[in-house]
């Protein structure tokens, strides 16, 4: 009977099975607390002033970032894919640039950009003699300004989605749309568009998973949503059951995005039955279509990078943060080991998980890592509220049993250090590593596991010997990429950081909120340039795969 279950379920696929269940912890206790009544007075109190004004926020950011993201990440993409301008190949890889840049970063450097003391209002009034309430000027600390700021930071998303598909598709269908005399547009709209709409509809969705998520920026600009009324019922009212339904509500807007995402597809599936991959001779453009094609993809790449990169250069160069030294580098230190520890236990865990489903080839563990994979739809804010219920729990009682047995408090061992901030991190950033290694492993072919075990050696042997190796840049990638997440992370770390434990992000978001944007901007744009690097070379390299 042992025997039988041992190989019904492998070592890999039960320690697949424990690893799932651990990061279902968060999303199962949120959605507990939907059923306890917790404190009538806070859910009556915000019921009845702020949920509205969290309702229709939502539903505006969704709106109008959804629409906004398709429209650039679109255009940019067709044009650089099916077009040749001068400057396409620097726009490749270049307009990718803008997710280095956190949302809350760039609402730094934009309200310093555009508020009244401002350089643009400055000059505007020096320029024209001006002065207070002779002209008008947009906010951009509103629910508009905020759209804007999340579709230039995250347009890249579909970006580059559309653009894989544009390029799968080129080889051959657009050359029969032009032999049956379809110009640019028909066979963008007729043919390129419907082929891509999938691709476009994932990345769409990622951005409004993301807009969902973001705390530093909305909260900055005064914008109420579920993320800052989770954070002000946790610790301005103190009620956790309430912050706990408020996420649960937030839980069901980004179900909602995912389940309209996937409704988008319908049963439509799309093959490239041509049997030619190769991309089609970009259509040169020249005169004015050439010059529109290039302002066409440098209005995105400056407003979402090189602006707000500038200014935060500018204001770190002229004042920047009084307390450099010594304590940033101590901010520095305490994102770079959250960041790299994450990282490496998310590239160990994507590989148990990748490995264990590849060996068994049962249904078991796919579904298990599709599962685990929804950890990223789930914004830091609605983790970091699903851990801390139950873990200071386990905490209380953890600490109760070492006082009982030795006579000594420990204290909180779980979320007074690190562990629990890195779970938290694990359970959102999860998905990124093992997409990243599933895509690899898939390519190895089986024949090599088979000729590993005709050699003698086991599963382990296997994975340390033939599969390590050839995975080694793909584990690198997955690294780097949750890295750069991790760096960037804010609610989940605003919530559960230990006590006096600051990094570049919390330090920027409490000088930032504190009016204090030239001290902050050395933290953002430490916090950028860390982001550029991985980008810039995953970038290079998505380019150079046009000519493979």
């Amino acid at each position: 009977m042992k025997e039988r279950l041992r190989r019904r379920f492998p070592a890999l696929v039960v320690a697949a099975m424990l690893v799932a269940a651990l990061i279902a912890v968060p999303m199962l206790s949120v959605t507990a607390n939907l059923l306890l009544g917790g404190s009538g007075a806070t859910w009556s109190h915000l019921a009845s002033t702020v949920l509205p004004d969290y309702i229709v926020n939502t539903l505006i950011l969704c709106a109008g970032v959804g629409f906004g993201v398709i429209v650039v990440g679109v255009s940019t993409a067709w044009l650089v894919s099916i077009h040749d301008f001068p400057g396409r190949r620097v726009f490749e890889w270049a307009l990718v640039l803008p997710l280095a840049v956190p949302a809350y970063v760039m609402a730094y450097a934009y309200t310093d950009l555009l508020q009244f003391v401002g350089p643009v209002q400055t000059w505007l009034r020096e320029t024209f003699n001006l002065s207070h309430g002779q002209y008008w000027f947009p906010d951009i600390r509103t629910v508009g300004g905020a759209c804007v700021v999340f579709v230039f930071v995250l347009y890249p998303y579909v970006y580059l989605l559309a653009r894989a598909a544009f390029l799968e598709r080129a080889s051959g269908m657009l050359e029969v749309g032009r032999s049956l005399g379809l110009g640019p547009w028909e066979n963008f709209f007729r043919i390129s568009l419907p082929l891509a709409r999938p691709a476009i509809a994932a990345g769409a969705a990622l951005a409004l998973m993301e807009t969902l998520a973001d705390f530093g920026a909305v909260t900055y600009f005064g914008v109420p949503t579920f993320t800052s009324g989770i954070y002000r019922a946790w610790f301005s009212l103190g009620d956790r059951v309430a912050a706990a339904q408020l996420a649960a509500l937030l839980l069901g807007f980004v179900a909602l995005v995912l389940f309209l995402e996937r409704l988008s597809r319908g049963r439509a599936r799309f093959h490239n039955t041509t049997g030619r991959n190769r991309p089609m001779p970009g259509h040169r453009l020249r005169g004015l279509k050439a010059f529109g094609a290039v302002l066409a993809c440098l209005l995105p790449l400056a407003l979402g990078f090189l602006v707000p990169g500038g200014t935060l250069l500018h204001m770190a160069l002229a004042e920047g943060d009084a307390q450099f030294g010594e304590r940033f580098i101590q901010l520095s230190r305490n994102s770079f080991v959250l960041a790299a520890v994450t990282a490496f236990a998310a590239v160990v865990v994507a590989v148990l998980l990748a490995y264990a489903a590849r060996l068994t080839g049962t249904l078991l563990p796919k579904m298990i890592n599709r599962f685990v994979g929804l950890g990223y739809a789930v914004p830091g804010s609605v983790i970091a509220v699903g851990i801390l219920i139950p873990v200071t729990r386990l905490d209380v009682w953890l600490s109760g049993q070492v006082q009982a047995l030795t006579g000594y408090a420990p204290g909180l061992l779980l979320t007074g250090g690190i562990g629990a901030l890195v779970y938290a991190y694990l359970v959102r950033y999860l998905a990124v590593s093992l997409q990243t290694v599933e895509t690899s492993l898939a390519k190895i072919t089986p024949t090599m596991d088979d000729a590993s075990r005709s050699l003698g050696f086991g599963h382990a042997a296997t994975l340390r010997r033939i599969h390590l190796p050839l995975l080694r840049g793909s584990l690198l990638t997955a690294g780097l990429l949750v890295f750069v997440d991790v760096m960037k992370e804010l609610p989940a770390t605003l919530v559960m950081r230990p006590f006096n434990f600051d990094t570049l992000a919390t330090q920027a978001f409490t000088l930032a909120s504190d009016e204090r944007l030239t001290e902050a901007s050395t933290a953002s744009l430490a916090i950028v340039g860390v982001g550029v690097v991985p980008l810039i070379l995953m970038s290079w390299q998505i380019a150079r795969s046009r000519n493979t």
